[in-house]
């Protein structure tokens, strides 16, 4: 006897949720996203001066093998 009133709320849910369109901010989505809209497309690599190059590396590394 259960079945009847569990499939009814289940059937209550589903239509809820089928209805259901929340209202979207797409100017407060695209900042948090970090697109630029403005700015224009440029790259900024923040992690640029936390590492060595690598060309930079392989070149230290023909330099100090010609020395030896």
């Amino acid at each position: 006897m259960g079945r009847g009133r569990q499939k009814a709320k289940h059937t209550k849910i589903a239509r809820e949720l089928k209805s259901y369109s929340p209202s979207v901010n797409y100017a407060a989505l695209e900042r948090e996203l970090g697109h630029p809209s403005d700015e224009g497309d440029q790259y900024v690599d923040k992690w640029a001066d936390e590492y060595d190059d690598e060309d930079e590396l392989e070149e230290e590394d023909a330099f100090d093998n010609e020395k030896a």
